[in-house]
C-alpha cells in the first residue's frame, strides 16, 4: 500500500483523460466551475487533438489557494476514462496520488503501482443500469464521475446542483438525469471509500470579483468595446472561436433597435489572404475593422501587411499561436510567431505588437490595439496563443468605462478639410512621422490616390529615389514614435536582486511562481515582462540595469532574445534564453531549473 498522502487542502491537481466526442468537456467544466465557486482560485487547461472525434483528450484542474494560473508539472488525482492512455495515465501520477477508473472491466494488468492508490468505480455497469439510450450512457458516465469525484474532494453539492439547474432549467428531462447521474456516483463514493481524500477542497473567498473566461472570448468583448464593427476572417484553429464570440456579441449589442438592421458586417473569406483585403478595405473606409488568424494564416496575410505598412491604413490583427512550423500541432500553444509578426512582409517593415499575458489583458489590449492603430495609422498585432486563447481563466472582473471613446488618430474631417487650401495624405506636419488622413467621401478635398507603390508627400507615384528615402525614413520616424505609444513593461522589483528576468505573454504565470521559489531559495530576481513592441526606454533600463537577463519563451529558437538583440542595446553575453517548447503550457518548473542551473553554475548562490 502506498504511504498515506499529506493533507492537501486546495492545492493540488486533478487531470481527467478521456476519448474526444465523448461529452466530457461539459463534466469536466462542472468540476471547475463548482470549485471556483466554492471560492478557491482555480485554473483549467484543456489538451484535444486537431480530429473530430475519437483520440485522447485531457483536462486539467489546478487548484491553487495562492491563485497560481500557470501549468503544474505532476497530478494528484487522475481519472482514467481512456483505455488507451491508461498506461501514460498512471505514469503521471504522482506518488502518494490517487488514480480513479471506470471498474466495469477488469484493469489489473494495466494498472500495477504500489506507490498510489487505485479507486475503481463500475461507471459503465451504473449507468447502464439506469440509462437505456447508448448516447446517454457515454454521456452520464462523465457525469456521474462528476458525482464520485463530489464526494472524494468534498464538494459542494448544493453548488454543483444550483450549475446543473443553470444549465438545464428549460430541459426538465436533462436536469432530472444530470442530477440522477452526480447522486448514482457520489453514493458509490460514499459507500465504498474513506471520503474526503486528503486531496480536497475547502471553502475560501479569494475568487469574489472574478471571472472564469478563455482568451478569444475576452478578446471579441475588447472588439466591441472599442468599436469594431468590421471582421473578416477565414477559420482556422486555435482563432476560430474569437470571430464566433465576436458575431454572437454584435446580434445582441449592434442591432439597431428601431429597424432592425445589423450594424456590423462580418464575412468569412475564401482564404486568409482575402480575409485581410476585406479587413483593410473596411479600414480605408472609416470603419474599425479586424481579423483574426494563427502562424499559417499570418504566413499568407505578409503581403497585406506591406500593403498597410506602405499605404498607412490601420488594422488589428489577432494572431492566436500555435505550434509550428507548417501545420505543426494545431492544438497545441507556442509563442513562435514573434519574428515573422514584427518583420512581416518584404522590404524594411516593422510592425506593432503587443502580448496580452491573460485573458484580462486580451480584453484590456484589444481596445488599446484599435486606438493604436488609428493613432499610428499601421497595422497592430495582439499576440495571444491557444493556451490564453482557449483555455479558462480565473481573471478580475472586466470594468467597462461608458465614458470610453475611441481615439482615431489624426483625421482630417469634412469641417476641416473645406477650410483648407490644399490637403496631401503623406506630409509630416508634426515631425512624428504620422501624418493626418482623410476618410473616402467624406469631401472632394480629402480625395488622394492609395497605393502600395512608391508615392510622394502628397501621394503622387514617384520612383525618385530621394522622394523614396524621404517617405521610408519618415516611417522610421514614425517608428520611434511609437515607442511612446504602446503600453510600457511592468516591472518587479526584489531586494538584491541577482539577476534579470525577461518574459511575456503566457509565460508569465510560470515566471510569476518560478520567481517565488527561487526567492524561497536565496535566489531573488528582477522581472519584467514585455507588452509590446518597439521597445522603450524601460526596457533599455532593465538591460542596462542587469548584466545577466534570462529571456522566458515559449519557442525553440528564442525569438524574443532575437528580437531584443536586433533592437535593444543587448548583447548576447548578456542574455540567457531559459526555453519551452513542447506544445504543453510552461510549468514553473521548467522555468525555475533553467535558471537554476546557470546561477549555480555561476557561483550565485553558496
Amino acid at each position: 500500500m502506498p504511504e498515506k498522502t499529506p493533507q492537501r487542502v486546495n492545492d493540488f491537481v486533478l487531470k481527467l483523460a478521456n476519448v474526444n466526442g465523448t461529452g466530457s468537456a461539459s463534466a469536466n467544466g462542472l468540476v471547475m466551475k463548482t470549485i471556483f465557486r466554492m471560492g478557491v482560485p482555480v485554473a483549467a487547461k484543456n489538451f484535444f487533438p486537431s480530429n473530430i472525434q475519437g483520440l485522447p483528450t485531457w483536462y486539467e484542474i489546478r487548484v491553487s489557494k495562492d491563485g497560481y494560473q500557470s501549468r503544474a508539472s505532476k497530478i494528484d488525482l487522475m481519472v482514467a476514462m481512456n483505455a488507451q492512455t491508461y498506461g501514460d495515465d498512471l505514469a503521471e501520477v504522482a506518488p502518494g496520488g490517487y488514480l480513479l477508473y471506470d471498474s466495469s472491466w477488469p484493469r489489473d494488468r494495466q494498472l500495477k503501482r504500489d506507490d498510489i492508490e487505485l479507486l475503481g468505480v463500475p461507471l459503465a455497469k451504473m449507468v447502464n443500469q439506469h440509462y437505456e439510450d447508448p448516447r446517454s450512457r457515454i454521456l452520464f458516465k462523465n457525469i456521474a464521475y462528476v458525482g464520485v469525484l463530489s464526494a472524494l474532494l468534498d464538494l459542494d453539492s448544493a453548488v454543483i446542483d444550483e450549475i446543473l439547474d443553470q444549465l438545464f432549467s428549460r430541459k426538465p428531462g436533462l436536469l432530472d438525469a444530470n442530477h440522477k447521474a452526480v447522486a448514482l456516483g457520489r453514493d458509490y463514493a460514499l459507500e465504498h471509500f474513506e471520503c474526503p481524500l486528503p486531496v480536497r477542497v475547502e471553502p475560501m473567498d479569494k475568487t469574489k470579483g472574478h471571472i472564469v473566461i478563455d482568451g478569444n472570448t475576452a478578446a471579441a468583448m475588447g472588439c466591441l468595446y472599442a468599436g469594431a464593427s468590421v471582421g473578416a476572417w477565414y477559420p482556422i484553429t486555435p482563432s476560430t472561436s474569437l470571430m464566433d464570440a465576436f458575431k454572437s456579441l454584435c446580434e445582441r449589442h449592434r442591432i439597431d433597435p428601431e429597424t432592425g438592421k445589423n450594424r456590423f458586417c462580418i464575412i468569412q473569406a475564401e482564404d486568409e489572404l482575402a480575409a485581410i483585403g476585406m479587413a483593410l478595405g473596411a479600414s480605408w473606409g472609416g470603419a474599425r475593422s479586424f481579423t483574426p488568424t494563427s502562424g499559417p494564416g499570418l504566413s499568407l496575410m505578409g503581403e497585406f501587411l506591406g500593403l498597410a505598412y506602405f499605404a498607412e491604413l490601420p488594422l488589428v490583427l489577432f494572431d492566436i499561436q500555435r505550434s509550428g512550423p507548417s501545420t505543426g500541432l494545431p492544438t497545441r500553444t507556442q509563442q513562435s510567431d514573434i519574428i515573422s509578426a514584427a518583420y512581416a512582409s518584404h522590404g524594411d517593415t516593422r510592425h506593432v505588437l503587443l502580448f496580452p499575458k491573460d485573458p484580462e489583458e486580451c480584453f484590456y489590449l484589444s481596445v488599446e490595439a484599435f486606438d493604436l492603430a488609428d493613432r499610428l495609422q499601421t497595422p497592430v498585432m495582439v499576440l495571444s496563443d491557444l493556451d490564453i486563447g482557449m483555455n479558462d481563466w480565473m481573471c478580475p472582473e472586466f470594468k467597462w468605462d461608458d465614458d470610453y471613446r475611441p481615439d482615431r488618430g489624426k483625421v482630417l474631417r469634412a469641417e476641416e478639410l473645406k477650410t483648407m487650401d490644399s490637403y496631401s495624405r503623406y506630409l509630416d506636419v508634426d515631425g512624428d512621422g504620422i501624418c493626418y488622413r482623410s476618410y473616402p467621401g467624406d469631401h472632394p478635398r480629402g480625395a488622394y490616390f492609395l497605393r502600395g507603390s512608391g508615392h510622394t508627400a502628397h501621394a503622387k507615384y514617384t520612383e525618385d529615389p530621394d522622394e523614396y528615402t524621404d517617405l521610408v525614413d519618415r516611417l522610421r520616424r514614425k517608428w520611434e514614435t511609437a515607442k511612446s505609444h504602446v503600453p510600457e513593461p511592468v516591472l518587479q522589483s526584489r531586494k538584491k536582486a541577482a539577476a534579470g528576468v525577461i518574459a511575456y505573454g503566457s509565460s508569465d504565470g510560470a515566471v510569476q511562481e518560478a520567481l517565488d521559489q527561487l526567492a524561497d531559495q536565496g535566489m531573488p530576481l528582477d522581472y519584467l515582462r514585455i507588452r509590446a513592441f518597439p521597445f522603450n526606454e524601460q526596457v533599455e533600463q532593465f538591460l542596462a540595469d542587469h548584466d545577466r537577463v534570462f529571456v522566458v519563451e515559449q519557442n525553440r529558437d528564442g525569438q524574443l532574445k532575437m528580437l531584443l538583440l536586433n533592437e535593444s542595446t543587448a548583447t548576447r553575453d548578456q542574455l540567457i534564453s531559459v526555453l519551452h517548447y513542447n506544445g504543453f503550457p510552461m510549468s514553473s518548473d521548467s522555468v525555475t531549473s533553467g535558471i537554476q542551473v546557470v546561477m549555480n553554475a555561476k557561483g550565485a548562490v553558496a
